[in-house]
């Protein structure tokens, strides 16, 4: 069953309720029960991303590995960052997008450091011969109950990732981005509604949201686009790896008004729009892939 096909939005992925488990962070997909699906067995390209040179952070895993797989099957050539202990993961994804007949390259490396990001983005303009798609996807998510619980450290480290890392690659990427480029950063719900026990991460999907909203409106008049994608309880290494309460993840994304969590193949599309000349007079916007959760 491939992504244009009608069906019952409630039942098209399974309503899983995972056995408690935890990896060390940052997790791996390959080692979750159940796996992830990241679409490799059912995205159908139809090329709309034909000849585009595209860098994806976290791309890996979770939503940056099924976007990596939906671009390379639309046509595009990519290359993906992520966290050396993410290898295994990494080569899966780099194996799909080869088999989809486009080039992969993959950078491993940690987004808080600043020359790091700046490297990334001269390889891949290097290995690609340019770059017209920038998703900024890696992110850190740990559970912290109580602010006095929450270290300076892990504030800092997940601002570094999730912000810093992200101010850093696209820095680096614009001055290669020519008009009809894009980039799209990924935000969350939790931008809008927040769970009490990701402080950190939940402030910096906020600024996340709010700096692709802003950079929107600097680069729109040279023809570059900004947008965000806020996705809701999407079923990622995130959660098994310190970022959800191990004790609810049986209940993950029941309390969702579709009924389910989210798997990150239903999340490739959104960025695939966003990334295509179809979404030519879309800027500024954040597209909530959610199951259906309230935002302004």
């Amino acid at each position: 069953m491939d992504q244009y096909q009608f069906t019952d939005p409630r039942t098209r992925y399974p309503k899983i309720s995972p056995p408690v488990q935890q990896q060390p962070e940052p997790g791996l997909d390959s080692r979750m029960d159940p796996v992830p699906n990241l679409g490799e067995d059912t995205y159908r390209g139809s090329g709309r991303l034909q000849g585009r040179r595209a860098l994806i952070t976290g791309g890996d895993s979770g939503i940056g590995g099924a976007v990596a797989i939906a671009y390379a099957r639309e046509g595009a050539d990519v290359a993906i960052s992520y966290l050396p202990g993410e290898e295994e993961d990494a080569q899966r994804i780099v194996a799909l997008i080869e088999a989809a007949g486009q080039k992969a390259f993959a950078y491993p490396g940690d987004l808080k450091d600043s020359a790091y990001c700046r490297d990334l983005v001269a390889r891949t303009v290097e290995a690609l011969g340019g770059l017209d798609i920038v998703v900024s996807n890696a992110g850190k998510q740990v559970v912290v109950d109580d602010i006095v619980d929450l270290t300076d450290e892990q504030f800092s480290d997940t601002m570094h990732t999730n912000v810093f890392g992200m101010f850093w690659v696209i820095k680096a990427a614009v001055p290669h981005l020519q008009p009809g480029s894009t980039i799209i950063c990924t935000a969350s719900l939790e931008a809008y509604k927040q769970l009490p026990f990701l402080l950190d991460y939940a402030t910096t999907k906020g600024a996340v949201n709010t700096f692709s909203k802003a950079l929107a409106q600097q680069l729109a008049p040279r023809g570059i686009r900004v947008n965000a994608v806020a996705p809701g309880p999407t079923w990622t290494a995130l959660q098994v790896s310190q970022g959800y309460p191990p004790e609810q993840l049986p209940e993950y994304g029941h309390d969702s008004p579709i009924g389910r969590a989210g798997q990150p193949a239903e999340l490739a599309p959104a960025y695939v729009f966003l990334a295509s000349g179809e979404s030519s007079f879309v800027i500024g916007e954040t597209l909530n892939v959610n199951g259906g959760g309230p935002t302004p």
